[in-house]
């Protein structure tokens, strides 16, 4: 059974595949792209600048391995000159020799005498010819010599110029993440600063206690002047009704006009 249902699914993911082609794989690939952005953004911003840092120092073996590849090629530089500067002077003794033995010839002598040995005009002629051979031959050997070696100078130039951005662009980002490293200390402490909440709780606790003393003290006042308006002095006189009318009218004339029928009956009550 469960042999089945693996095939079963096998069947519906191939056909999905074949069915949505690429998009089935781009959203593969959007899935992975967001995978990897979440874990970025979740990853401490101190964190990175260290593998940053980290990222930085790895450039050091590379940059001491492209150094040791250019001394090496300033060496094979240098044994080319040398050897072209001596193929050089040999071409040149080669060529006074020709133009010594191809004056002599011209003067069409029998027997030339040379460093005391003499010698007939045809091994004149046939020494004359070697040499003319090997000339021409050292000769092309030095070109191509000057030709590898304008093209290993070029090379070492061009070898020492990425070299040197390659230093630059290190000591550039030396500089940046320096300049990050003190500007997310910046941020750490306005953010610890804004955060810094100041425990007051005892200063409220003070000013409520205070409220309700002040309260308690304005209770007590107006207990004591409303017992001195109500339960203060004995009134020794009878009210009489005169003064009790003219309460009443002086009352009623305060808010409204009264009727006048109205004070009758009260004055027959």
């Amino acid at each position: 059974m469960l042999k089945k249902a693996l095939m079963a699914g096998g069947v519906v993911a191939l056909l999905s595949t074949v069915s949505l082609g690429t998009p089935l794989f781009s959203y593969a690939r959007c899935g992975v792209n967001w995978l990897r952005s979440s874990a970025n953004d979740a990853m401490p911003m101190e964190w990175e600048l260290k593998r940053a840092r980290q990222l930085i120092a790895d450039l050091r073996p590379e940059i001491e391995s492209n150094a040791k590849r250019i001394a090496q090629e300033k060496v094979q530089v240098a044994r080319l000159e040398k050897q072209l500067d001596e193929t050089d002077e040999r071409l040149a003794k080669a060529q006074s020799d020709i133009q010594r033995l191809t004056n002599d010839l011209d003067g069409e002598n029998e027997y030339y005498t040379y460093a005391g040995r003499t010698y007939t005009s045809t091994q004149v002629k046939s020494d004359l010819s070697n040499r003319f051979k090997r000339y021409k031959t050292r000769r092309a050997t030095a070109d191509k010599l000057e030709q590898m070696l304008s093209a290993r100078q070029a090379s070492l130039k061009a070898a020492h110029e990425r070299m040197d951005a390659m230093l630059s662009a290190k000591r550039q980002l030396e500089v940046e993440v320096e300049n990050l490293q003190a500007r997310l200390g910046a941020l750490r402490v306005a953010q610890t600063s804004s955060q810094l909440n100041l425990d007051d709780s005892q200063l409220s606790r003070t000013r409520e206690l205070l409220d309700e003393i002040a309260t308690r003290i304005d209770v007590e006042e107006e207990t004591m002047s409303v017992d001195v308006e109500y339960f203060g002095e004995i009134d020794l006189d009878e009210p009489s009704e005169e003064d009790l009318l003219d309460e009443i009218t002086s009352y009623f004339q305060g808010t409204e006009a009264v009727p006048a029928g109205s004070l009758v009956s009260i004055e027959l009550n």
